[in-house]
C-alpha cells in the first residue's frame, strides 16, 4: 500500500477481520482528537491504542493520516507532521495478526533490547503517558508495573511454569 488518506470520522480503516478499526477519536469531556485503534466488537468503545498521545489535533476535519516513504504519518490541521511511526516516539508497532487487538501479548524484543509496554492514561479524557506502565521483567519471568517507567510498584512474581508466585489466586488445579 502506497497511499492511504484517513479524513475526519466517522471514516475508519477494518485492522483485522471483525477486531479493530483504525481511525479518529475524541474522549469525552475533551475537545481534542486523537488517531487510535478501538475494538469494533465492542460498545462502549473501547481505544487499545493511540498514535499521538501527546501531540492531538484541534481539528480533524483538516488533518490528515497518509502513507510516506513506508511511514504512517499524522499530519495537523496546519500540514506540519505530528506523529509518524518511524519516529523515536512510537511505543508500538502494528502487525499483520492484530498484535494489540483481542490474543495481543507483551513482550521484550531481544534483538532490539526493547520492552513492549503498556502504558496507562494520564485520564480517562487524556490519553497522554499516565504515570504507570506494566512490561515483563526479565529477571524473573514477571509482570512488573511500573511507577514514572522506572521505579517498580508492583510484581506479580516469577512464573514456574503454573502459576506467578506472588498472584495468591492462582493456584495449583
Amino acid at each position: 500500500m502506497t497511499s492511504l488518506q484517513m479524513t475526519p470520522s466517522p471514516e475508519t480503516k477494518p485492522l483485522y477481520p471483525q477486531a479493530g478499526v483504525l481511525g479518529f477519536f475524541e474522549p469525552s469531556n475533551s475537545s481534542n482528537f486523537y488517531i487510535g485503534m478501538w475494538h469494533s466488537q465492542v460498545t462502549p468503545q473501547t481505544v487499545v491504542w493511540v498514535a499521538n498521545r501527546e501531540n492531538p489535533v484541534s481539528y480533524k476535519s483538516s488533518s490528515k493520516l497518509n502513507i510516506s516513504d513506508g511511514n504512517l504519518v499524522l499530519f495537523n490541521e496546519s500540514g506540519i507532521p505530528i506523529w509518524s511511526t518511524g519516529s523515536a516516539s512510537v511505543q508500538a508497532v502494528l502487525h499483520d495478526d492484530g498484535n494489540l487487538l483481542p490474543g495481543g501479548k507483551i513482550a521484550y524484543n531481544k534483538i532490539t533490547k526493547k520492552h513492549q509496554r503498556l502504558t496507562s492514561w494520564k485520564n480517562s479524557d487524556d490519553p497522554a503517558p499516565g504515570l504507570f506502565s506494566l512490561e515483563i521483567s526479565l529477571s524473573d519471568n514477571s509482570f512488573t508495573i511500573l511507577w514514572n517507567s522506572s521505579r517498580r510498584y508492583w510484581s506479580s512474581g516469577s512464573w514456574n511454569g503454573q502459576i506467578l508466585s506472588l498472584v495468591p489466586e492462582m493456584t495449583h488445579n
